[in-house]
């Protein structure tokens, strides 16, 4: 039985990793399972708590059915139950939202990272009545709100929750657009129900106030940084935690230049950091411009000194 108990650590937002043509417009076959496995296999072995696949960064946006299918089904195979995974089944309408889960069930997944259908903006009742459908039809699959109001079209207040607590197999939140004071009326509601995860740059506090953990597209340059922040959150090393932060916070928050690129050329920052090989970036989004390549490139490179400097405590931690 799925259980919010089940879940905790940083949660890695898997991208979609790419054959070497899979920025053609004419590709149909473009996930590299040689790379998926190698990235997810080290991703686990370094202490990852949490796996999303397809969420924006996860690229499913721009994959087709058959493609979404393949990268879920070796995803969920290469992990084996060693870690929670969710597979992200956000979609346009309800109907292709069950049938992204009816697969997700059908090969094992642990729960679904699922967000709103999002086209049109949703109003807060349609949005709880959307994840009521779902967690009734497929009761033994984890559900992870994935609320991106940004991207989504809808926030979802405090006082929906008093609603959504009530499906017990929604277990868990991926979420970002709280302030603190949000933030602990929902803890009144959803603690020891919905675990969750929050910004990488919330954390601390908000681990204080009840999250369990936070989401991060940037461990695919390597975890160790971000190992050694939830260690020092969870064991009370304020000092330590500060230090992190203070650390990454350049390359995590940079607004230079262009700063609506941050996530989908995180993929390229991956590439530079070589932890992973994710593959070029799927079509429409292949005209990446001069400055942006050259800021993901110096992104990386600040990752990689972090990488090295927060190692042994990485290492520390996963171990134990």
């Amino acid at each position: 039985m799925v259980s919010s108990s089940d879940l905790n650590g940083f949660m890695a937002m898997m991208p979609a990793f790419t054959t070497d043509d899979g920025a053609s417009i004419d590709a149909t076959e473009t996930i590299d399972l040689d790379r998926l496995s190698a990235a997810l296999n080290s991703m686990i072995a370094d202490g990852v708590g949490v796996i999303s696949t397809c969420g924006s960064f996860g690229e499913f946006h721009t994959l087709l059915w058959e493609e979404w299918q393949t990268l879920n089904r070796a995803a969920v195979e290469i992990n084996n139950n060693r870690v929670p995974m969710f597979v992200g089944c956000t979609a346009l309408n309800s109907r292709e939202a069950i049938k992204r889960m009816a697969f997700a069930e059908e090969i094992g997944a642990y729960g679904v990272l699922i967000g709103v259908p999002f086209y049109f903006p949703s109003s807060i009742e349609n949005a709880v009545g959307f994840y009521r459908d779902i967690a009734e039809r497929f009761p033994k699959l984890g559900i992870m709100l994935y609320h991106n109001p940004a991207l989504h079209n809808v926030k979802l207040a405090v006082p929906a929750f008093e609603e959504l607590v009530k499906q017990p197999n929604i277990i868990a939140m991926k979420d970002s657009h709280r302030d603190t004071l949000e933030f602990m009326k929902l803890q009144e509601i959803i603690d020891g129900k919905i675990s969750v995860f929050c910004n990488t740059m919330q954390f601390h506090p908000f681990h204080e106030l009840g999250a369990e953990g936070f989401w991060s597209i940037d461990s695919w340059m390597g975890p160790e940084p971000l190992i050694a922040l939830y260690d020092a959150v969870t064991t009370g090393n304020t000092e330590l935690a500060k230090q992190i932060y203070f650390d990454i916070s350049p390359v995590i928050t940079d607004t230079k230049p262009n700063y609506s690129w941050r996530e989908t050329a995180a993929k390229i920052a991956i590439r530079y950091a070589g932890y992973c090989e994710p593959g070029p970036l799927r079509p429409p989004f292949v005209e990446i411009p001069a400055a942006v390549d050259a800021a993901m490139k110096a992104r990386a490179e600040c990752w990689q000194k972090l990488r090295a400097k927060y190692g042994d405590t990485a290492v520390k931690t996963a171990a134990e």
